[in-house]
């Protein structure tokens, strides 16, 4: 009798299925706001998106507490405004989230402004 030796592979399975990635969202919302992707800072850190007035954090809004730090530390770096533009792509499912990080964002001159995957489709005529 023959034996066999079965190896199972293993394939991930992401729970966070997003429409579209994060640098998808970034770069429409940097593109239309004349700003700069992924401008490297002296550290080696990495801002999303820079505008003229703006050190932009771009995260999904379940990140929503990680996206107030490191926008604050961009605009100090980079001696700009901080700004988060948090990606709404679960509707009322995300408002809670929005309600929380405008919460904190208001008490430290944190600009936020959202996007969604409509405001991607419009941009880019992208239909999946």
């Amino acid at each position: 009798m023959e034996k066999y030796i079965v190896i199972l592979c293993c394939v991930p399975v992401f729970a966070d299925q997003h429409r579209y990635l994060e640098k998808d969202y970034q770069k429409a919302w940097c593109d239309t706001n004349n700003g700069k992707t992924e401008v490297i800072l002296p550290d080696k850190a990495r801002a999303d998106c820079v505008t003229a007035t703006h050190a932009v954090e771009v995260d999904f809004a379940p990140k929503w507490a990680e996206s107030i730090g490191q926008s604050l530390y961009y605009a100090k770096v980079l001696n700009k405004k901080p700004g988060i533009l948090i990606i709404m792509e679960n509707g009322e499912k995300d408002l809670k989230y929005l309600k929380h990080v405008k919460s904190v964002a208001d008490s430290y001159g944190i600009t936020v402004w959202t996007i969604t995957p409509s405001d991607i489709d419009k941009a880019y005529f992208v239909t999946k």
